[in-house]
């Protein structure tokens, strides 16, 4: 069965030209005031009937068909990042210290597209509802999206959405069954001992070493407590402590991040990092307390929804352009998995001979837009097929 439908010139364009508007105007997790008008006025232009402020910055649509049938769900994140864009280019953003770093300007240019696409070629049955998402970057607007009822009314049967990849070349589509990307855990653990002069540190309870010890012994929670058959990381990044280099502290605090793919495994790693912390604190006679915050759980692809996006994808990129890769980056689409069928994809958007090889996140991020039509055909492909079958 093709896929359809196809964009034409004028769609291309037009989801380049609104990547690029919103590349110039990024705004932070629940800031997304502008996009989110843009957004909505676009879909009314079209002749949809968006429904603003849900998850407080969000949009929602829906498209139905001539007949009843099920109900498929396309997700767009729209939030930026607190990054200063250092790119010389002519849609480098105008805000300082905000920039579209991980390609969500990209993601919502493509679920644009897709719905004046599929408004213009409609399927027969079934419901497309389209999810213009804030506060992916730390924000959980997945959850406020749910808790404000995007996956009811009508009721999702399924969910589907994609990320422009740039550890991936331009033309290249990667969907792998069941765990995709990783839970995300911030942990913070704050070493308390008695302070004391640095030359006579007998007489102190020094928590800056214990703190030495401590992250060396997290290490041992993936390499002693998870099976090498799964994937976890526990990573240590920041360390504060003291303000001489002849007083021994009060206090170090360390900041840091568990991730894991498996749920069970993302289950235990709070018992093991607090275990760990505070007995290592204990025997260097200083006390520990840890504070995890659990902000993702891990990205969990249906097996039989990711094989229904291969055969898009095979249609649109062609079988050896499909590839299976993970990441132990987070996602809080995982919320929605959870609760519906579904697929998370990443799209190609790498391209060396133009300079779009720098990694999300970067000052210097951008993407190859060839990666938005074929993200449109993608998503569209995807509603057909599903409601079709």
């Amino acid at each position: 069965m093709p896929v359809r439908p196809q964009p034409t010139t004028t769609d291309t364009e037009e989801m380049r030209d609104t990547r690029r508007d919103l590349h110039r105007h990024p705004e932070l997790k629940y800031e997304e005031h502008r996009t989110a008008g843009i957004v909505a006025g676009r879909l009314r232009e079209i002749g949809y009937t968006p429904t603003e402020g849900v998850g407080r910055t969000g949009v929602v649509t829906t498209l139905e068909g001539s007949e009843p049938g099920r109900c498929v769900l396309l997700r767009a994140d729209m939030d930026a990042l607190p990054l200063q864009e250092l790119n010389e280019v002519d849609y480098a953003s105008g805000t300082p210290n905000v920039m579209h770093a991980c390609g969500h300007d990209g993601h919502t240019a493509i679920a644009l597209g897709v719905a004046r696409m599929l408004h213009r070629e409609q399927p027969a049955k079934g419901t497309i509802k389209f999810m213009f998402q804030p506060a992916e970057e730390g924000g959980n607007g997945a959850d406020a999206m749910i808790d404000d009822g995007v996956l009811e009314d009508p009721k999702v049967d399924a969910a589907f959405g994609l990320h422009v990849w740039n550890h991936l070349d331009v033309g290249k589509v990667a969907v792998v069954d069941g765990p995709f990307m990783a839970s995300v855990d911030e942990f913070t653990v704050r070493v308390t001992g008695t302070g004391g002069h640095g030359a006579m540190p007998h007489e102190t309870r020094d928590p800056v070493l214990a703190s030495a010890h401590i992250v060396t012994a997290l290490q041992q929670v993936v390499a002693r407590n998870v099976s090498p058959l799964e994937a976890a990381v526990v990573t240590i990044g920041a360390i504060h402590g003291g303000e001489a280099f002849n007083i021994v502290p009060e206090e170090v605090e360390l900041r840091g991040t568990a991730r894991s793919f498996d749920e069970e495994v993302w289950a235990s790693l709070p018992n093991h990092i607090a275990r760990v912390a505070e007995r290592t604190a204990e025997a260097f006679g200083c006390k520990a307390s840890v504070e995890i915050e659990r902000l993702m759980r891990p990205t969990i692809n249906d097996p039989e929804m990711a094989e229904l996006v291969r055969e898009v994808a095979r249609e649109v990129v062609g079988e050896k352009n499909i590839v299976s890769e993970r990441t132990m980056g987070g996602e809080d689409f995982a919320e929605v998995l959870a609760r519906v069928p579904g697929c998370y994809f990443f799209v190609g958007s790498r391209n060396e001979a133009e300079g779009k090889v720098h990694p999300h996140h970067s000052p210097y991020f951008d993407i190859d837009e060839g990666a938005l039509p074929i993200g449109a055909r993608m998503l569209s492909g995807i509603a057909h097929r599903f409601l079709d079958e």
